[in-house]
């Protein structure tokens, strides 16, 4: 399970979870409608049917139109329908939740609370674009609402795949949440949890940390904020603060497999290639499908593949590379790592050095500039063979961006981040 998906139930079911003295309404019992003609109805004939009309059938619903599946009538149980969605969605009765938030919306369609509702009850039933459109609206309705920030911010950092639009927009829900004035203690907790993973997953390591710090500050031992600190510290190259922090969280099931791999990322930076093997393997049993087998070619295959992706580079950029190494590497070493603030990520697939073209060289560099890229880490972010040799070309073409003076934004605008 991805780190995200290890949240998904976290956030929406324990951290969000709301109290009340009042008792609980019961569970809602399926039922059927019956049609019947009201008092007093007419008993004229009704209209023929068309002579033409195709025989109905029970089959599939035709033209690619889905089936009606209307929702079942919310039973308030004599308290308002926006209070009974909150309490059957924290009993985890998500579809009687969506039943009587939909009917609160419809009592009042300005009601900013009821869209968020049937946001969070749509986003737990894996309706994704009707949540989307359903927090949409509240925030329309009201840009303040904790409970559309709070549903907006997981469902865009933690719920969906990992996209830098998604973790922007994440971000911008989470912090909005987290500066609104009055917020209460658990909430700026969750608010700033999920800013700590969208600012990770963006690359602003510096900011995750400190978002990771409010959590602790406020409940020391929550697992989830120490996890996205000691990857904030890996990423900012604190690598012997990172390897205490997720040696402490081998002991958490949930975050095992990814602190092996971590683990092993730091003891192969120091070389101890057979210790870090060990971790790698490790978080591969216990999560095959987040840390599947790598397609690690051997250094020649590699290096033949570099050579290949420079061949096939356009005629304008192999020309702009002449006389600039692309050379093949294991890993990053530290001092490129190091050699600007903030650092760069240890988990970077390539790296230009130098000066952009036409501004001078300082006589740092020698040679002034060059490319490199990284065997292990490419090896790491593909699942094959085919998808390795692409993403050779991807992390390239990012390298002779830089080389013509694209900053990281500009690249990621253009589909090569």
């Amino acid at each position: 399970m991805s780190r995200r998906g290890l949240l998904a139930f976290f956030l929406l079911l324990g951290a969000c979870q709301r109290s009340s003295s009042e008792p609980a309404p019961a569970a809602p019992v399926p039922c059927t409608a019956q049609a019947s003609a009201p008092e007093g109805a007419s008993n004229e004939a009704a209209p023929p049917e068309p002579v033409a009309a195709p025989p109905l059938d029970e089959g599939p619903a035709r033209g690619g139109m889905p089936p009606v599946a209307p929702l079942a009538i919310c039973r308030a149980e004599g308290i308002s329908p926006l209070e009974a969605a909150r309490r059957y969605y924290d009993e985890g009765h998500f579809e009687a939740a969506l039943s009587c938030a939909a009917q609160s919306a419809a009592l009042d369609p300005d009601l900013a609370e009821a869209h968020a509702e049937r946001g969070m009850a749509l986003s737990e039933l894996g309706r994704i674009p009707e949540a989307q459109m359903a927090f949409s609206r509240a925030l329309a309705l009201d840009p303040g609402s904790r409970e559309a920030l709070l549903g907006a911010a997981h469902l865009y950092a933690v719920q969906l795949p990992s996209t830098r639009e998604r973790d922007e927009l994440g971000l911008l829900y989470s912090e909005r949440g987290l500066s609104q004035p009055g917020t209460p203690p658990d909430a700026v907790v969750q608010f700033a949890l999920l800013s700590a993973m969208a600012f990770n997953d963006l690359g602003q390591a510096g900011d995750a940390l400190e978002r990771a710090a409010i959590v602790l500050a406020r409940e020391p031992g929550n697992h989830e904020a120490s996890f996205e600190r000691a990857l904030a510290l890996f990423e900012l190259c604190r690598f012997a603060e990172a390897k205490t922090a997720f040696t402490a969280l081998l002991k958490f099931p949930d975050r095992e497999a990814h602190a092996h791999q971590r683990l092993g990322l730091l003891l192969e930076r120091e070389g101890k290639w057979t210790q870090a093997q060990r971790h790698f393997d490790k978080a591969r049993a216990l999560a095959p499908q987040d840390f599947p087998l790598p397609p690690l070619p051997s250094q020649e295959e590699f290096r033949a593949a570099v050579a290949r992706a420079v061949e096939a580079l356009p005629e304008d950029m192999r020309k702009d590379l002449e006389g600039i190494p692309v050379t093949a590497e294991e890993i990053p070493a530290d001092a490129d790592l190091m050699s600007g603030e903030p650092p760069l990520s240890p988990a970077i697939l390539g790296l230009f050095r130098g000066p952009p073209l036409g501004e001078p060289c300082d006589g740092s560099e020698t040679p002034c500039r060059s490319v490199a890229l990284y065997r292990r880490n490419l090896a790491r972010v593909v699942s094959s063979n085919a998808e390795l040799l692409e993403q050779i070309q991807v992390t390239l073409l990012h390298e002779v961006g830089h080389l013509r003076g694209e900053d990281d934004e500009e690249l990621a605008a253009r589909g090569l981040e």
